[in-house]
């Protein structure tokens, strides 16, 4: 078994030195909710330094919410707007970069809407269609993605609430952001080794996970991505940077 931990990191958050010898793919942000070319190049060396594949992390350009705000765009302004954030990055990391994944509220819209979905991956597919696409896990973005032939990694999340239908609970509803650890941990390893994640009602839900994402600005990112990473090596499972797979999901 094989998984991979991916973490946002570059935000500014304080944690990025700590977190990535836990890890195996980290997202940095790329000039829009967060990040400059300078916070970029010191990201991008901390990642190689520890074997850790780099990600562009696009997302609205609102730094003073962080990019968790919904803001109205249209697909063709979407599509720009990512592709300028991953064209940023991808001049510093050249070839090294490895995958790509929205942020926060554009993640969430992007995921809602089919045509900003369709308009980001055709992009997508057009500029840069060697990348990984991470996504939610059975969600629109991926399937997207995956018909326009990109490798897709289906991502499941560590510190977020899951509703009954697969969806993540509203960031801003109670019971939304989970900060233990060890149930982080327990997760993981559910995820990985069971295909399966407990609902915030209790539901067990079938999910086929490829990267479970942790949040590098949360309450706590270096002591659940340690006890993760603890957790899915006793079990045996091997944390590596995720391939992708688009040819599953069309076979």
């Amino acid at each position: 078994m094989r998984i991979d931990l991916n973490c946002d990191v570059g935000e500014g958050a304080g944690h990025d030195e700590a977190l990535m010898p836990w890890i195996s793919s980290a997202n940095i942000a790329c000039g829009g909710h967060a990040g400059d070319d300078d916070t970029m190049r010191a990201t991008i060396a901390l990642a190689r330094r520890h074997g850790v594949a780099i990600g562009a992390h696009p997302g609205h350009d609102d730094r003073a919410r962080a990019g968790r705000r919904a803001i109205a765009i249209g697909p063709a302004a979407a599509a720009d707007l990512v592709l300028a954030q991953v064209g940023r990055l991808a001049a510093l990391a050249g070839e090294t970069l490895h995958h790509v994944k929205l942020h926060g509220a554009l993640y969430h819209q992007a995921e809602a809407d089919a045509a900003l979905a369709a308009a980001i991956v055709a992009a997508l597919g057009r500029e840069h269609p060697r990348l990984v696409v991470y996504a939610l896990a059975g969600g629109r973005f991926a399937a997207a993605a995956r018909a326009h032939g990109l490798a897709v990694a289906d991502e499941a999340f560590l510190d977020r609430a899951y509703t009954d239908s697969g969806a993540l609970v509203p960031r801003g509803d109670p019971g939304a952001l989970l900060h233990d650890p060890e149930a982080a941990a327990a997760r993981a390893v559910e995820i990985a080794s069971g295909g399966r994640v407990r609902s915030a009602s209790g539901r067990d839900l079938a999910i086929r996970a490829a990267t479970l994402c942790i949040h590098g600005d949360g309450r706590d990112p270096l002591g659940i991505a340690r006890a993760v990473r603890l957790a899915l090596d006793a079990a045996g499972i091997r944390v590596t940077a995720a391939a992708g797979s688009p040819a599953e999901a069309r076979g």
